[in-house]
């Protein structure tokens, strides 16, 4: 069934009524039903025509042919249409337009409906009519006839293909049987005037046509009181015509006219969002407000698709008009920041990139009421009824929000204004999206800068952390700083800033690379002097491959790095530089020191002669480590003791959270536009509780197999973790015993209960365990797979006097909680 429920009807004005007399014949010719404008038309009454042939009662002029032949051409094309000459009662000749169409009834029956309309009357300006362009151009007409009780008993097959139900349905019933929801109370009211009156009324209403399904067309129905011989009302016949293309057409071409050149004027995102307000008022709109995602205005094009938006939305208004001076600040005024409420027709306009139209607008609930009554109650005391929100889409993005209201305008927006809005936010979306690409050229570097920097950090148990990044040029320049925070086994966390050679996309894209490199580096467990010898050979080839790619200038590969390791068991941190400026290190007393610690060359330099060295620090709980990149604390004006000066007494604030001493040292630069890239990652140190850490020293003999199970289950059991017992005690069994197999000193069994419960067996052997694939006969070499399949993830790390193998199981929520 054809989708009918958002249909309306509304009246027709006067002058859109034809004067179509309408005559019902069966399928002898006979006159069954008879209309007071066909009285009107041709002299002759009712009680003079019904019962007799048609073909009696309107003999045709001399020049047409006999009526015999003509009921057989209509029999076989199943109607007919066309001028023609009658006689009228008192012996003129009248030239009409005539079609005959072929009803259906129940049980196959038939009958045929004539309606005709004096051509003389169509040169008035009254011909302009959207049901008489219809019947001159000979559009296909929908027909309907009703009992007095308005149960359908007569339908075409024209009306079929307009609403896409079966004639079968029809016979028997009313409107609102067929169309729940379809305003059919409102057309049947029509039909019931016309049963009272007499009077022909016309209607409109839109419909999903099968051969179109997915369009709205607008159709007009005329609607007559059929009577018997004695005048009395017989039932009611409707005729539609599908007159979508007409009246709204002329006015959307108008309006879209318009639009193509007070749209788009400039390159400038909100002055764009501003010409799309101030077009639709008052052409479409009462009111109308335009939202662009908070991105799109500084060049930064959305990172969703359509259907992908996960996260709470923010708009910022761009364009606001109305046709009262005292609503221009409703619901926000412009350039104001809007926060979309997640369940709003507004926040499912953004995120299915589909419109909303709400023709009656409640504005007593809802959750955008909900969420600012404040706002909510402007609306109401503003009048505004109906409502049409448009995500303005562009390349399968939505950029923003067109929200259309009316309040003066008494007739609720219907879905023809829907399509005009859409057609009007398309245009705009094309300026826009021109602007925005425009913007994009700007600041192409900026967004990859910030899309290869963490967009979270966490340091899980062991720290709490905070971090800042200021660009140099936030217009065109970018660097190549970064800073991330990498989580490793045993509670342990990574920290790292770094800062490339160079600013913009060569240094942001090698910033890109050494961060991966870092990531994956620091994934092998490596100390900090190694990791860091690894990454100055990854520069050192970025270099060699400068320098071998033809026709390109090679580019100066070079970067300075800082990479710790803190660890909340033990509560010491080692960390290593490569040319890098030294952290600076806060006690929980506000007492700040930069450590003394080897430099180390410049990544890429050449000068691997020279090794890095890692240096090992005690860090008191509650320390604060402050890792930053040279642009914070060097200047032209200042010597760089200034500049650490000047961080240390920002940091020394006591009481503040990291998320304010960011900010705070953002805001001591001398200058909010600084010459080089500035990166500041701060992280607050946590010691575990000593109950979350369990250890035990196990002799290298068979035994201890049995007993490091055991010892293993009674602290899971204490701990509350019993369901962990059966996967820890099979990983510890296998785990003890590789290191009983390939070890010769004692073993080190501990469990760490943090973010997740990590089972550690260390032994004396340095060489690391690798998995292998056994033969099927092989009875050995299945135990670390067996480790990798009871364990979230699994791995090996070098230690002083050995290596220690570590494998993770998943904590219940309620443990974490505790």
């Amino acid at each position: 069934m054809t989708n009918t429920n958002h249909a309306l009807a509304k009246p027709v004005s006067p002058q859109e009524i034809p004067d179509a007399a309408i005559a019902m014949l069966d399928a002898e010719g006979t006159v069954v039903g008879w209309t007071h404008a066909a009285e009107q038309l041709v002299g002759y009454s009712a009680g003079e025509v019904v019962g007799r042939s048609a073909a009696q009662v309107l003999p045709p002029a001399e020049d047409a042919p006999s009526a015999a032949a003509f009921a057989e051409q209509c029999r076989a094309q199943e109607g007919w249409a066309g001028a023609v000459t009658v006689r009228h009662r008192d012996g003129h000749a009248i030239k009409m337009t005539l079609r005959i169409s072929l009803i259906w009834g129940q049980d196959a029956g038939t009958r045929w409906l004539v309606s005709v309309t004096d051509i003389g009357t169509l040169s008035s300006g009254a011909s302009k009519g959207t049901v008489r362009e219809s019947l001159l151009a000979r559009a296909p007409i929908g027909i309907a006839v009703y009992d007095p009780q308005l149960r359908c008993t007569w339908v075409s097959d024209v009306m079929e293909r307009h609403v896409g139900v079966p004639r079968d349905r029809w016979f028997g019933r009313r409107l609102k049987d067929l169309f729940p929801g379809f305003e059919a109370e409102a057309l049947e009211s029509v039909m019931r005037q016309v049963l009272e009156s007499g009077p022909t009324k016309v209607h409109e209403y839109r419909a999903w046509p099968p051969a179109d399904r997915g369009r709205a067309h607008l159709f007009s129905a005329s609607f007559f009181c059929l009577q018997d011989a004695d005048g009395k009302a017989l039932g009611v016949c409707s005729m539609s015509a599908d007159v979508t293309g007409n009246r709204r057409a002329r006015e959307r071409l108008a309006i879209l006219s318009e639009a193509s050149t007070r749209i788009g004027s400039s390159l400038d995102l909100m002055q764009t969002g501003q010409e799309l307000a101030d077009l639709a008022v008052p052409l479409l709109a009462d009111h109308a407000i335009v939202d662009l995602v908070e991105s799109v205005p500084f060049g930064v094009e959305p990172s969703a698709r359509i259907g992908t938006t996960n996260r709470r939305p923010v708009l910022r208004r761009a364009g606001v008009a109305s046709t009262e001076q005292g609503v221009l600040e409703l619901p926000a005024v412009r350039e104001e920041v809007i926060h979309v409420p997640p369940t709003s027709s507004f926040a499912a306009a953004l995120r299915t990139g589909r419109s909303h139209l709400e023709p009656v607008l409640d504005t007593h609930a809802g959750p955008w009421v909900d969420h600012d009554p404040t706002r909510a109650q402007k609306v109401r005391d503003s009048g505004i009824h109906s409502l049409m929100v448009v995500p303005i889409r562009a390349r399968r993005c939505v950029l923003g929000l067109a929200v259309f209201g009316r309040s003066e305008e008494p007739t609720p927006f219907q879905e023809d204004d829907l399509l005009l809005a859409e057609e009007l936010v398309t245009r705009a979306a094309l300026s826009l999206d021109n602007a925005l690409q425009y913007a994009r050229q700007r600041t192409a570097a900026l967004t990859l800068q910030r899309d290869l920097l963490p967009h979270h950090v966490g340091g899980g148990a062991a720290l709490d952390v905070a971090s800042r990044y200021v660009p140099a040029d936030l217009d065109h320049g970018v660097g190549g700083d970064w800073f991330d925070v990498i989580k490793l086994s045993g509670a342990r966390v990574a920290l790292v800033v770094g800062d490339v050679v160079g600013h913009g996309i060569n240094a942001a894209a090698t910033m890109g690379r050494l961060r991966t490199a870092v990531r994956t580096l620091a994934d092998m467990e490596l100390p900090p002097h190694e990791l860091l010898a690894h990454l100055d050979d990854t520069v050192r080839r970025l270099s060699e491959d400068e320098a071998d790619a033809p026709d390109q200038n090679p580019a100066a590969v070079g970067a300075t790095c800082l990479y710790a390791v803190y660890d909340p068991v033990t509560r010491r941190c080692t960390m290593a530089r490569a040319g890098h400026p030294p952290p600076a290190i806060i006690d929980p007393q506000g007492h700040i020191t930069f450590p003394d610690m080897p430099a180390g060359a410049p990544l890429g330099l050449g000068l691997g002669l020279v090794p890095f060295e890692s240096v090992e620090l005690e860090l008191p709980e509650g320390t604060l480590l402050a890792l930053y990149t040279d642009g914070l604390v060097e200047s032209r004006d200042d010597d760089i003791d200034v500049g650490l000066d000047r961080l240390g007494a920002a940091l020394a604030e006591s009481g503040s959270s990291l998320e304010d001493l960011c900010s705070q040292v953002i805001e001591t630069l001398p200058t909010q536009s600084p010459a080089d890239d500035v990166t500041l990652l701060l992280a607050r140190t946590r010691g575990l509780e000593p109950a979350q850490v369990a250890s035990w020293e196990l002799p290298n003999e068979p035994t201890a197999v049995h007993t490091a199970r055991q010892t293993a289950a009674r602290q899971l059991s204490e701990w509350g973790l019993d369901h962990l017992a059966a996967p820890v005690e099979l990983i510890v069994s296998e785990l003890v015993t590789n290191a009983i197999r390939h070890s010769g000193g004692p073993i080190r069994l501990r469990l760490i209960q943090h973010q997740v419960l990590t089972c550690e067996v260390s032994d004396s052997n340095t060489s690391h365990p690798r998995p292998r694939q056994p033969h099927i006969i092989d009875e050995q070499g299945r135990g670390l797979f067996l480790v990798a399949q009871l364990s979230r993830r699994w791995g090996s790390r070098s230690a002083t006097d050995g290596k220690v193998v570590w494998a993770e199981q998943d904590l219940p929520s309620k443990a974490l909680a505790a």
